[in-house]
């Protein structure tokens, strides 16, 4: 990445688990695509707007894992035909449980500091769903 800039995104790029037989109500896709796109109108705002967005939408049992954007947004364009539901998935090296039911899409995201693109990254980002809410895990620039 440019500026040697190196996105650790505690999100994306993560194995989920599956759990054989156990029966998940289809993802809305509306919800997860209104997430993105509240995610992205809040970087257009600029960081500070960003940042709180993301720490609005960060999962509730993880409420203490946002970290700061350090000087940088990030927008996100999912490809919503790879929207599954991923039950069983927890963060890595978590116990916590998750409320709510987890979805995994794969997305495209695109790092800016200022009006330049620092990076891009694809990968998978899990969103979950509880209560009529999209809560997702706020990306980690590295420092």
């Amino acid at each position: 990445m440019a500026d040697g800039r190196l996105i650790a995104l505690a999100a994306l790029a993560l194995t989920g688990c599956t759990v054989a037989g156990t029966a998940q109500p289809s993802p809305d896709p509306g919800l997860v695509a209104a997430y993105f796109n509240d995610l992205d109108s809040a970087a257009a705002q600029g960081e500070q707007q960003e940042q709180k967005f993301l720490t609005a939408t960060q999962v509730p049992a993880f409420a203490d894992r946002v970290c700061d954007l350090n000087g940088v947004t990030i927008t996100a364009m999912p490809t919503l035909s790879t929207l599954r539901a991923d039950p069983g998935w927890s963060p890595p090296g978590s116990d916590k449980r998750l409320s709510g039911q987890v979805y995994v899409v794969a997305v495209t995201l695109t790092i800016r500091q200022g009006n330049s693109v620092v990076g891009t990254q694809i990968g998978s980002q899990r969103v979950v769903i509880d209560h009529g809410h999209a809560y997702s895990f706020a990306p980690c620039p590295a420092q």
